[in-house]
């Protein structure tokens, strides 16, 4: 399978580590997970390190319990001087059962240099068909 430049696919099970006292992902943990596949979907597309510069419009769509999978999806949809929009979608299923979508978030992301200051992003690709 070939993944376009700036979009990425991470799976991960769902343990009693990263549960909250109802059994169920604790929503620190999701944004932790959400916050990495941005981090490298947004690498990705840069060519560069970058940082988190902001998280909007997060939504816990429904609650993970333990012994899930949980596949989230990122992907590039736009890129800018020196930063990129990332969209971050997580689907979680068991065995039998088919995926829900139960996260969903927007990341801004900064291409930075070695000493952590904006850089403009060059030699990017923007695949339109995954915006």
């Amino acid at each position: 399978m070939i993944t376009p430049t700036g979009t990425i696919e991470l799976t991960e099970i769902v343990f009693p580590a990263e549960a909250n006292h109802y059994g169920t992902l604790f929503g620190g943990n999701a944004l932790q997970l959400m916050a990495k596949a941005a981090f490298l979907a947004a690498r990705g597309a840069a060519a560069r390190d970058v940082v988190m510069a902001g998280v909007t419009d997060v939504r816990f769509l429904a609650p993970v319990p333990v012994g899930h999978v949980l596949t989230l999806r990122a992907w590039v949809t736009r890129i800018g001087r020196s930063s990129l929009t990332v969209c971050v979608t997580g689907l979680a299923a068991t065995l039998g059962s088919p995926p829900e979508e139960v996260l969903k978030g927007i990341f801004e992301m900064v291409a930075v240099d070695g000493k952590g200051r904006p850089v403009p992003i060059t030699n990017a690709y923007l695949n339109q068909e995954t915006a």
